[in-house]
């Protein structure tokens, strides 16, 4: 037996004795090098069970994987063969992907302050010192503090820049925290005195003036991040790396990330297939500056092993529930003087989503509010008509495959368009467990009930399931156990009212979540036969557990951890 419990052809094991593989080797060597490359070189793994995806076939034990990272062959070996009586424990699923998250920040936030779960404001001060004493040099000018999790909700009121000046180790110190929902920025004192004086409001953004100066949301983030330092392309580097092998640990080994700038894209490009490149990454870009048209500062890509594709684009509707940033098309139960912000307007928000899709890119809009979800599927609608003039728009839509992420509010009549063009709606089921204690505080029992975290009323249309790391945990059985559950999985609890899972009507099956996070990322992007599913010709990328997922308690997903994670054939993980 070769290493890891493999078999390998041509190299002293019988196994081309008793697989058929080797007339189509034999052929392969006669008439193409590649193919014999591939036949005599190729490793075959058996385990417990392989869950393939495969109506035909759903489960086997054996496959064979080829030098260049495909499968050649999946198979059921005989239960009295010498493959059965040697194959490795534990049960393979397809590697799973996540359909929505952010590489780099998630990098940067492995390598920064964990705010997320803080109840006080002394506990973000204590956080950010701890970090300080094992980050000597940080706090300056050129190298700001950065983290990211704070949530006004638990820490009573919304922050500002004086919150952090009660503690003197802190004084002087350039600080940026993100909110939960990254949809925000708390800033310190010394931060804010590089910014002006008087500060204009910005629109689709907020400056939060009261109860004083230091946060700064959606649009008027900007006037923040035009000044803050930015990492390097090293320690952008050392971030990816970080990054990827953290997403490793937890079974993921793909992931599509939601909004790359054009500089961040050739460092992708750069990095993408060397051996620190351990997740396939399919890229939405986003222009530096936000919702335009830069087509000229970017180029469409695919790695020819399919490590990095750029094909998308990400614009963005408006901002997060939690800050209030949604745009909604009736004012919020809790703040009836808003209905929230337009990042951008319909009218330009159709104009940009056409320039986009003419340049043969799939467009993908952030929107979470009613009204933002109505804009996004109208500027999609007059895209579609666009670029497929003599087709329907489904018909269009089947090729084209515009998103619409998060998807998290939609209008009893603008779901029903969504199914009748087939839109497809990119959701992150921890967004429904992480906003439930206060979404029908926010949106009233009425229209949470017929529009809020929508996801079996959507399945027709094939969601694509995923997380938005780092605003949650990247951990895919997570998001699995809040779809089939609708339970936060920090807690095993849905809300007081409904201790047993929130809005349970639109859970998902087992079956339904898996799919959603290998199937659904695949065909959302393009990858379909590919990615998603152990077959012949797709990535040999898989994961290995302990037990089979069908036989797990379902709160065991909560905690479950990953045996090892392969991606191209290559063993990325193992759990010590």
């Amino acid at each position: 037996m070769g290493l890891f419990g493999s078999s390998r052809s041509g190299a002293g094991s019988p196994l081309w004795l008793y697989t058929s593989a080797v007339v189509v080797g034999i052929a392969g060597f006669v008439g193409f090098r590649q193919g014999a490359v591939d036949y005599f070189f190729s490793e075959t793994h058996c385990y417990q069970s392989v869950r393939t995806h495969s109506a035909a076939e759903p489960y086997v034990n054996c496959f064979t994987v080829t030098p260049s990272g495909t499968f050649s062959k999946v198979f059921r070996s005989d239960p009295d063969s010498s493959l059965a009586k040697s194959a490795q424990p534990g049960h393979v699923i397809p590697g799973l992907w996540d359909g929505h998250g952010h590489l780099l920040q998630y990098g940067e936030f492995l390598n920064s302050v964990d705010l997320f779960g803080s109840s006080s404001f002394d506990q973000v001060r204590t956080r950010v010192k701890d970090y300080l004493a094992e980050n000597s040099g940080s706090g300056t000018k050129q190298e700001w503090i950065r983290g990211v999790g704070w949530d006004q909700m638990a820490l009573g009121h919304m922050p500002t820049a004086a919150d952090l000046l009660e503690d003197s180790a802190l004084k002087d110190l350039y600080i940026m925290l993100d909110r939960v929902d990254v949809h925000c920025i708390w800033v310190s004192q010394a931060v804010l005195d590089l910014l002006p004086e008087s500060l204009p409001d910005v629109p689709g953004g907020e400056i939060v003036r009261e109860p004083g100066m230091g946060v700064f949301c959606d649009n008027a983030m900007d006037v923040v991040m035009d000044i803050w330092p930015k990492p390097d392309s090293k320690k952008q580097q050392r971030f990816v790396k970080s990054a990827m092998s953290k997403l490793n640990e937890y079974g993921l080994v793909g992931m599509h990330d939601a909004g790359v700038t054009p500089g961040n894209l050739k460092l992708f490009r750069e990095l993408a297939g060397t051996d620190d490149w351990s997740i396939r990454v399919y890229a939405m870009i986003e222009c530096d500056e936000r919702n335009t048209f830069c087509g000229d500062a970017v180029e469409k890509f695919v790695h020819p092993d399919g490590f990095l594709s750029i094909r998308s684009v990400k614009l963005f509707a408006d901002g997060a529930l939690g800050s209030w940033g949604s745009a909604m098309l009736e004012p919020y139960s809790d703040r009836p003087d808003t209905t929230g912000s337009l990042l951008i307007n319909a009218t330009e928000l159709t104009r940009v989503a056409s320039a986009w899709a003419k340049d043969g890119y799939q467009v993908n809009i952030h929107a979470i509010g009613d009204l933002a979800n109505r804009n996004a599927i109208d500027s999609m609608t007059s895209a579609l008509e666009l670029v497929c003039p003599d087709h329907s728009l489904s018909e269009c839509q089947s090729q084209r495959r515009f998103r619409i992420e998060h998807s998290q509010i939609i209008h009893p009549d603008d779901q029903r368009r969504m199914h009748s063009i087939g839109i497809i709606p990119s959701i992150q089921p921890t967004h429904a467990t992480s906003d439930m204690a206060y979404a029908e505080k926010r949106l009233g029992k009425e229209r949470t009930d017929s529009e809020a975290y929508r996801m079996r009323s959507l399945l027709y249309i094939r969601p694509v399931l995923g997380s938005d790391f780092p605003v949650e945990p990247s951990d895919p059985f997570q998001g699995i156990y809040a779809a089939v559950t609708r339970k936060n999985p920090h807690t095993g609890r849905g809300t007081d009212d409904s201790p047993d899972g929130w809005q349970t009507q639109e859970s998902l099956s087992l079956d339904q979540a898996i799919r959603g996070f290998s199937e659904g990322p695949a065909f959302a992007g393009f990858m379909e036969g590919k990615a998603g599913a152990i077959r012949k010709g797709a990535f040999a990328d898989w994961v290995v557990l302990e037990t089979l997922l069908e036989e797990t308690d379902i709160e065991d997903f909560r905690s479950l951890k990953v045996k090892e994670t392969w991606v191209g054939g290559r063993r990325v993980y193992k759990r010590n």
